[in-house]
């Protein structure tokens, strides 16, 4: 497929999603390669922001200049430049450190030509004022390349013909939210061949196959840039990051199958994934993009690899001889690292100033959905639930499953008799309804035991907010008009001190800890 022939199609994907590049179309080349394209940022620790932008371009010394009034942008950071094979572009980072909390900065990176665009820097850690959260996960690429108003002939679940979707939705509402958490399938890049096959792209060979595949992740980041400009987001690991196929891809046609033997250097084992993003993995002691913490006001997150090095002896599903057959990772330096290092970053949660603790990992447990080792993922529950549980988590969000379901406070199945009205045991929400090519999955009827809530039939987001140190809300949002289809609120008294008999400050007698 000629390139010129992908732009063309690129440029009938956003009749009505407009880029914040003036004149850019998604996934076209620019003329001039050095265009910074793609802005998107994330938290840096407490202080510091992380400025990302892509160029056709290599820069010898990635720059931004920043300030807290956008006419005196009296501050400058440099950072790196990196690409792989395959790749059209070169991923540009700069950490800005040293920054106010919740303030807000206006940047401008190397080579612009626009006015500066604009961030707030996260909340200090015991700040109990409210905010709000979005959260998505099993995106992709809207339009042409993606999920439009028709689909290929394996695909199901078009958009209405007047639908807002669901990238289209938050850039609309992103005045709402301080932050976005995105746990996993962010592009679907690894659906060119499926796409193919099934009619909805022209045919290619594979060399050229790997053209469409960096065409779709540009186009993808190209339409997201309106509010990754603005909004931290934060990222984390999920199959569709892995490699160029999808863990496998079958031409029905011809009784063709194919594998990650067909993806060519850069392709494999989340490449694109490591080299396009920058999360706070070193400042929070965990791994890169893969598992990582982060303080917002009177919130701990934590994000985790439910892909790979799940410890314990257990194998991930997107490891080598794992059930995805992704051939990816691990990426700790020993087995149990990301265990050891959860438990860890749980020890040191001060529940003073941040009393609610969210985790986001793709894959889910408890769902609705078949039971097979590629769906539910059993070895997650074993790796994560314990400690979970050990350390009163509130919160666990996931996705990979394509459909909307809340799940009652529960733990190892035992629903919890409290319910929402202080449990002992974690939430649990699975939303991977955010919308790609191949649409909704259908949820399994009747629903589990522990099923609250739940829809097959709408695309939408999350949106938590923290009223205060014991109350949230979680609001499934609809994409194609904004409404709240799905509103529960979370009471927890968050009283973590307990007297135990042990030696305190003056000696041996009552003493009080967080954790008992």
């Amino acid at each position: 497929m000629k390139l010129a022939f992908l732009a063309g199609l690129a440029s009938a994907t956003l009749l009505t999603l407009v880029s914040a590049q003036a004149g850019h179309v998604p996934g076209s080349v620019p003329d001039n390669k050095y265009e910074p394209l793609q802005h998107r940022l994330a938290y840096a620790g407490p202080t510091g922001m992380t400025v990302s932008w892509n160029t056709f371009a290599k820069l010898e010394k990635p720059s931004v200049r920043y300030g807290t009034d956008p006419k005196g942008l009296t501050s400058i950071a440099y950072g790196s430049s990196t690409t792989y094979p395959t790749s059209r572009t070169y991923n540009n980072h700069v950490r800005l450190s040293g920054l106010h909390p919740n303030t807000k900065y206006y940047y401008l990176v190397a080579n612009s030509v626009e006015s500066a665009y604009s961030f707030t820097t996260p909340r200090e850690a015991g700040d109990h004022t409210p905010f709000s959260t979005a959260v998505v996960v099993d995106l992709g690429t809207m339009g042409a390349m993606g999920l439009s108003t028709h689909v290929g002939n394996g695909a199901d679940n078009p958009l209405g013909p007047n639908d807002t979707n669901t990238i289209q939705s938050l850039i609309q509402h992103q005045s709402e939210f301080d932050l976005i958490l995105h746990a996993g399938d962010i592009a679907y890049a690894d659906y060119w061949l499926k796409e193919e096959i099934q009619g909805y792209l022209p045919n290619t060979t594979i060399q050229d196959g790997a053209k469409v595949y960096e065409t779709i992740l540009e186009s993808f980041f190209d339409e997201l840039q309106p509010v990754t400009a603005f909004k931290p987001y934060m990222v984390g690991p999920g199959n569709h990051e892995a490699n160029c196929d999808n863990g496998g891809t079958t031409d029905h046609r011809y009784n063709v199958s194919y594998d990650v033997s067909i993806c060519l250097p850069g392709q494999t084992n989340f490449t694109g994934y490591i080299n396009h993003w920058r999360m706070p993995g070193n400042e929070s002691g965990g791994r890169d993009n893969f598992w990582y913490s982060f303080d917002h006001g009177m919130v701990h997150y934590i994000q985790l690899s439910t892909e790979t090095d799940l410890g314990n002896g257990l194998l991930g599903p997107d490891e080598p001889n794992g059930p995805e057959a992704e051939n990816g990772g691990p990426f700790g330096r020993y087995p149990n690292e990301q265990v050891d290092w959860l438990k860890k970053d749980l020890e040191s949660v001060d529940r003073q100033k941040t009393p609610w603790v969210v985790v986001a990992g793709h894959r889910p447990w408890y769902v609705s959905a078949s039971n097979d080792s590629s769906t539910i993922c059993l070895g997650c529950q074993q790796a994560f639930e314990p400690l979970f549980h050990q350390f009163s988590v509130d919160l666990v969000l996931s996705g990979h499953v394509h459909a909307y379901e809340r799940i009652a406070p529960i733990f190892n199945y035992v629903i919890d008799p409290a319910g929402l009205d202080n449990p002992s045991s974690a939430w649990y929400i699975t939303n991977g309804a955010a919308g790609h090519y191949d649409g909704l999955d259908p949820l399994d009827s009747p629903r589990q035991p522990y099923s609250v809530f739940s829809t097959d039939a709408a695309y939408g987001w999350s949106r938590l907010i923290f009223h205060n140190t014991t109350h949230m809300t979680h609001e499934f949002v609809a994409s194609r008009n904004g409404s709240v289809l799905d509103r529960a609120t979370l009471h927890k008294a968050h009283d973590f001190g307990c007297e135990i008999q042990g030696r305190g400050y003056g000696g041996w007698g009552k003493a009080k800890r967080w954790w008992c």
